[in-house]
């Protein structure tokens, strides 16, 4: 796999062009912004979304999908929202065999689809992986150490794109779990917006524990009735993901979330942004898909409430700690 295509020119689209380069790979990074386009061939940089950080003048920006999918595997890197409408209007044009990576965390909301999903409606019998774990894009960009986890049903795709993408400082992880390496990276979004109203509330760091460790039983819960594994939850797009999302300001849905705790309004947060939070838009699909599957998550019912129903901050947290103890297991 010597040509990558990259779609999507945000921070973690851009972060991964840039390690694709740095492992030796051919790259084109497609961006819906053609300022981000042209400031990446004129510049080599995308201030718009990784500011700060300088590309290397060997990765190509282009402005058609046509462009991106000419390679022999694509990172897809579009908000979890933005990935059904960007695949339909270039599935005509996929490349035979070409796989598709995944690097978008979330669920759809309507369809309660997880990503794989939704690219198994838009690109029938492409092959796909799913890229996830902890990971700044800013630390990839600076070359600083990370490992993730590549998950795929296809073996010759679990060895030949951690291949094609690893470096020395960025290391690859598989497994075949799919839906368990999804359903990490899409739930620590809305329970990263928990800890943060934590942290805005100043309720201090054992509630953020309370509440980092009884998520992890949430997303359990939901990984077992949607098939996948517990045990890939205690990996890297697990708990390695849960514990970073939720432990850093630098994290869009931790962030998000001390803002609320702060008592800042949600629109007045999105409209200062430029950035995509998923779990503001994954709350409604994960308690979506939890209500049809009949899993209890009481902490991911409580943000949904608090974004999307009006709920009272406080109250729900009272809610919350007013629930009958019961017995502690990861699934219970």
């Amino acid at each position: 796999m010597q040509r990558i295509g990259v779609i999507g020119g945000g921070a973690w689209g851009t972060s991964l062009a840039l390690l694709a380069h740095r492992a030796g790979r051919s790259v084109a990074l497609w961006a819906r912004e053609p300022e981000v386009v042209e400031a990446v061939n004129r510049d080599h940089r995308n201030e718009t979304y990784l500011p700060g950080v300088a590309l290397d003048p060997g990765i190509r920006g282009v402005s058609g999908l046509d462009e991106a999918i000419d390679a022999d595997a694509v990172i897809v890197a579009v908000p979890a929202q933005h990935l059904r409408p960007t695949l339909a209007a270039v599935a005509a044009a996929w490349p035979v065999g070409v796989p598709a990576v995944i690097c978008a965390k979330g669920i759809e909301r309507g369809t309660c689809a997880l990503m794989s999903e939704v690219v198994e409606d838009a690109l029938p019998g492409v092959p796909l992986a799913v890229l996830s774990g902890p990971s700044f894009a800013t630390e990839v960009a600076r070359d600083l150490p990370t490992a993730v986890v590549l998950a795929a049903a296809e073996a010759s795709l679990r060895a030949e794109l951690p291949a094609a993408l690893s470096t020395p400082h960025f290391r690859i992880y598989s497994t075949d779990d799919v839906v368990g390496a999804e359903l990490g990276g899409a739930v620590k979004n809305v329970l990263a917006i928990a800890c943060g109203i934590v942290r805005g509330r100043r309720l201090g760091d054992n509630g953020r524990a309370a509440l980092i460790t009884r998520g992890l039983a949430e997303t359990a819960r939901l990984a077992a009735a949607k098939g996948a594994r517990a045990e890939t939850l205690m990996g890297l797009s697990g708990i390695g993901d849960l514990v970073l999302t939720c432990s850093a300001m630098r994290s869009r849905n931790f962030s998000l979330g001390a803002a609320l705790g702060r008592g800042i309004a949600l629109r007045q947060i999105m409209d200062a942004r430029i950035s995509v939070a998923e779990g503001v838009h994954s709350a409604e699909a994960v308690c979506a898909l939890a209500g049809r599957l009949d899993v209890d998550m009481p902490i991911c019912r409580a943000v949904d409430d608090v974004l999307n129903h009006g709920a009272d901050i406080d109250a729900t947290i009272a809610a919350l700690l007013a629930r009958p103890p019961r017995a502690e297991a990861l699934n219970a």
